[in-house]
């Protein structure tokens, strides 16, 4: 089994991540932001160190040494409001330039494999016609996913110039146990019991729950096939804004109250209060064919959309959030 190096390792997904790893018997190396972090990832048999801020001279040496493969998950994401004098230019440092520094140093310490965490964003914002494929064209929509998009460019170019194996990976929207963002603020709404207005919305989202997302790095981590390609990873099961309220709904033992207003007029009604990103994001389509990471690597996602939306009720109700 390898030793694996994983950024973020104390983020939503990175947590979950290291879990698993664990699980098929891989040494971890957990990177951190500071020491301090560490508290939150105490386990036994994993590795944890301090490297600082991830930027184009965080040195990696020390994390790197010994390990076989990496699995980056740190970046700036997106931000709703973002306050920065020059939003590309931070996601740029982190994203951009920091991805390809950590690479570059893989490739040189022997690193055989990569497999970077990218986003749906890279391919846009929106798939009203048809699930994007990882044959789409890179179109991003903000500097979020402008830098995402570099970042899976630079380490195409490292992998030339090196050798070293790189796999991308984009998820959409992840869910599940310790959520928060959005998906969270829904949870705690619909627990209160107030109305929705989202009962007539009829388009398609993509989502992956977090345990079959961390089951699908895992295996990009070691699969032979992945080599060099690029996956978009899902529950498989699209669903549309009202058919998740309602299936949450159920999870959480709460009648579903959804007042069917429709679509267009909630579009107005965002752009008036100046919420229309907001908005868009429970009425527009954003799904992903996720056929070619079952196809080639023989993937098959350990939950279903069901199980998963359960077990992240399950965790919302037992802890109170």
């Amino acid at each position: 089994m390898s030793r694996v190096l994983v950024t973020g390792a104390t983020g939503f997904v990175g947590r979950a991540l290291c879990v698993e790893l664990l699980r098929h018997g891989h040494g971890v190396c957990a990177a951190l932001r500071c020491v301090e972090n560490g508290a939150r990832l105490a386990r036994k048999a994993l590795e944890t160190i301090a490297v600082g801020e991830v930027n184009a001279t965080t040195d990696w040496r020390k994390a790197l040494a010994g390990c076989e493969a990496v699995v980056h998950l740190a970046a700036r994401v997106h931000v709703m409001r973002d306050k920065a004098a020059d939003p590309l230019a931070e996601f740029r440092a982190v994203n951009t330039m920091g991805t390809e520094n950590l690479a570059r140093q893989a490739a040189a310490t022997g690193v055989r494999r990569f497999v970077c965490v990218s986003t749906i964003k890279v391919t846009g914002g929106t798939s009203p016609d048809a699930a994007f494929t990882e044959a789409d064209p890179h179109l991003p929509k903000d500097p979020y996913g402008v830098s995402k998009s570099e970042a899976e460019l630079a380490l195409h170019r490292v992998a030339l110039e090196t050798g070293m194996e790189i796999v991308i990976v984009r998820p959409p929207l992840v869910y599940g146990p310790g959520v928060k963002g959005n998906f969270l603020t829904i949870l705690k709404t619909l627990r209160r019991g107030i109305p929705m207005p989202f009962g007539a919305v009829s388009n398609r989202r993509s989502l992956v729950y977090l345990e079959n997302l961390a089951d699908a790095l895992v295996l990009c981590v070691t699969h032979p096939a992945a080599t060099g390609e690029t996956y978009f990873v899902s529950d498989g099961e699209d669903i549309s804004t009202s058919e998740l309220l309602r299936k949450l709904c159920e999870a959480l033992d709460v009648p579903a109250r959804l007042l069917p207003v429709p679509a267009s007029v909630l579009r107005i009604v965002g752009t008036i209060v100046g919420k229309s990103g907001a908005f868009e994001r429970l009425l527009g389509s954003l799904i992903v064919d996720s056929s070619k990471i079952r196809r080639e690597l023989g993937w098959t996602p350990p939950f279903t959309l069901t199980d998963g939306l359960r077990k992240t009720a399950e965790w919302f109700k037992s802890n109170n959030v």
